[in-house]
């Protein structure tokens, strides 16, 4: 174990610069925090997560495929230096692995990990959430984890690329002070678990009724900030621009809840209304990629649900599922209605 103060933590951010292409949270003139550079803004590492998807590090909003120009057909460059990308909760980290996964699956995105690989991801956890509060440690899935205690920052490598960056880093051993915080870790219990779990077994079991997602689907407005924040969305259209000398591709993220997503070229749109379209986005991640994937694509990281100005972020939607369809569900029979009792099914 290694441990710095703050300022002594971004003077080695600053040091790493000339090998790394240092991003880390900032301080927006607005007051807002974002992934940024140290010449940017102030750094901020506490205050939680961040309001937008960490993953974009490595699957941007916008991103060059190839040029093309007289026949010759140029890839993107490689950037010059690789990322060290700071600001990771420990629920980022689950979404991180769960979408380096999807990238990897054949036929595997050489873009994605073009920059992926030889990234540097490191965690903030500890005594940094907001107003001060505790954010369970990561204990490993990153290459570095950063965890606050008592105003100081300890330094836990978990790879060669961790250690690599923090060897002018004298050791300290408190083993003590370390295990009192996996402790902390160990109790840190998120309480919206458990509904995940029964608003995907509701979803699973096929429970939820048309005139539900008619609802959902009425308050949508097409913001899309559901899709522009959460970190395991990776759909993404192509875009060509072209002018008289070359032609340039570029992919760009594209949302679900556009009324263009499954458009087919004939007219047709399997996903014709926004009742459909909200139906989808929940759907997806809480059931169809459980089935493909064998687990929710859903963290819980909670940023749709701050993102949404009209409260249908994924928490709030599970909310309403599991209060209206979770404990009884009301069948018509021949002899009229009957009310059977779900409680043991949820799992």
């Amino acid at each position: 174990m290694k441990q710095l103060s703050t300022h002594q933590l971004i003077t080695l951010f600053a040091s790493l610069e000339g090998g790394w292409d240092v991003r880390l949270p900032v301080r927006l003139p607005d007051g807002t925090r974002a992934m940024g550079k140290l010449s940017d803004a102030p750094p901020a590492l506490l205050g939680g997560p961040l309001p937008s998807k960490p993953t974009a590090a490595f699957f941007p909003q916008e991103e060059q495929v190839f040029m093309a120009s007289e026949g010759e057909i140029r890839p993107s460059p490689t950037p010059e230096r690789p990322l060290l990308v700071a600001g990771f909760t420990a629920r980022d980290l689950e979404c991180l692995r769960f979408i380096d996964r999807f990238f990897a699956t054949a036929p595997r995105d050489d873009l994605y990990f073009r920059c992926r690989e030889t990234a540097l991801v490191a965690a903030v956890t500890g005594w940094c959430g907001p107003a001060g509060s505790f954010m369970k440690m990561a204990q490993g899935g990153c290459d570095l984890e950063l965890v606050r205690d008592q105003d100081e920052w300890l330094l836990l490598s978990y790879t060669e690329k961790g250690m690599s960056v923090t060897r002018g880093v004298p050791h300290r051993h408190d083993e003590g002070r370390l295990e009192r915080l996996r402790q902390l870790s160990t109790t840190a219990t998120g309480a919206d678990e458990l509904l995940l779990r029964s608003a995907a077994a509701l979803l699973r079991d096929d429970l939820i009724p048309d005139s539900f997602w008619r609802e959902i689907g009425d308050r949508c407005i097409l913001c899309t900030g559901c899709n522009l924040v959460c970190p395991t969305c990776s759909c993404f259209g192509i875009r060509d621009w072209r002018s008289a000398a070359q032609t340039q591709r570029s992919r760009i993220w594209d949302s679900c809840q556009l009324e263009g997503f499954m458009r087919e070229a004939g007219g047709h749109n399997p996903l014709g209304s926004e009742a459909l379209r909200s139906r989808r986005r929940i759907h997806h991640k809480l059931a169809a990629d459980l089935l493909r994937w064998g687990e929710i694509s859903c963290f819980l990281c909670g940023r749709c649900d701050a993102a949404c100005p009209t409260g249908i972020g994924i928490v709030s939607v599970m909310k309403e599922m599991v209060s209206r369809y979770g404990k009884t569900t009301t069948y018509m029979t021949q002899e009229g209605v009957s009310t059977v009792d779900r409680s043991s099914r949820i799992r």
